[in-house]
């Protein structure tokens, strides 16, 4: 393999981009402004173009150096990781999952949909709850294997991922004992009169449930909204509102928060999608996960 630059003077640059200047660098690596100096302008004639210029006092990325630094980014969060990973490998005892979950999806739906893999025998899962944007550039980065999400990825040449949907579930509407025989009468236009509680605009199911509440003319009482879906069905429970969730989740929600289902909304439809990186070789479990959906019946177990 040609190699046209050297990966110290790349990671001379990283540090002065990521610290924002060449003293400052140079403060961190204990080592000669001169010296840091040099490195970088190594790295620039190896490559043809300038990464840095000055803008005022201050140092600053050119376009070049910003796509340098994003590659530089992924060289060495795969380097930090080398080490473990090697490890690992060599005592053939642990095969790590990293995943990132969408906050806006179920916790009990998340398990359910991970329960192929769960019986590894030396498998470490880590789970990694965040928004859906931020969940992405940590993908686009390698920090995580894959993304389980309620909503497929945008398509975006540069990031190079694929989406599938695992599974989709339709949507019921749940409440505690106090709103149970109001909910259920009339329901939909109940949704009007009683107090209702809703995930907020971050999650996907919110639009869905939106157009349909438009749709049908209802103007929701909403007494409340919550990003966590956990949150959401603990204040349910405690008889601040009706909500809605999968129909999946129906016994769950009766046995551990007392929510009954008042009625089902068919046509809105929560999904569950693994988004993972097409550049990688495909992880062992990610393809058990797939294959598995490509069975069906995930979430009803």
């Amino acid at each position: 393999m040609s190699q046209t630059f050297n990966y110290r003077h790349l990671f001379y640059f990283w540090v002065v981009a990521k610290e924002g200047g060449i003293a400052r660098a140079a403060e961190r690596l204990d080592m000669a402004v001169q010296t840091i100096s040099a490195q970088v302008r190594e790295l620039e004639k190896s490559l043809g173009v300038s990464l840095l210029r000055t803008e005022g006092r201050n140092l600053v990325l050119t376009e070049a150096g910003v796509a340098a630094m994003h590659e530089a980014d992924h060289i060495f969060a795969l380097g930090e990781r080398l080490p473990l990973r090697v490890r690992e490998a060599a005592t053939g005892q642990t095969l790590r999952l990293n995943l990132g979950i969408s906050d806006g999806i179920a916790k009990l739906a998340v398990h359910r949909l991970l329960t192929p893999v769960l019986d590894e025998p030396h498998l470490r899962l880590l789970c990694h709850e965040g928004e859906f944007q931020p969940l992405l550039g940590e993908l686009a980065l390698h920090k995580l294997d894959a993304v389980l999400a309620d909503r497929p990825a945008t398509p975006n040449p540069a990031l190079r991922t694929t989406s599938q949907l695992l599974g989709s579930s339709p949507i019921a509407w749940y409440a505690p004992a106090q709103w149970a025989e109001a909910a259920a009468h009339q329901f939909p236009h109940s949704l009007a009169v009683v107090p209702v509680l809703l995930p907020t605009e971050h999650a996907a199911m919110r639009a869905r449930i939106d157009h349909w509440l438009e749709r049908e003319r209802i103007r929701p009482r909403i007494a409340g909204e919550f990003e966590d879906s956990a949150l959401l069905s603990t204040f349910a429970s405690t008889g601040m509102g009706v909500m809605p969730a999968p129909v999946s989740l129906s016994a769950h929600l009766l046995q551990t928060h007392g929510l009954v289902q008042i009625g089902t909304t068919p046509d809105v439809q929560e999904q569950f999608h693994l988004i993972y990186s097409a550049r990688k070789v495909m992880h062992p479990l990610l393809t058990r996960l797939l294959e598995a959906a490509a069975g069906g019946a995930l979430l009803n177990h």
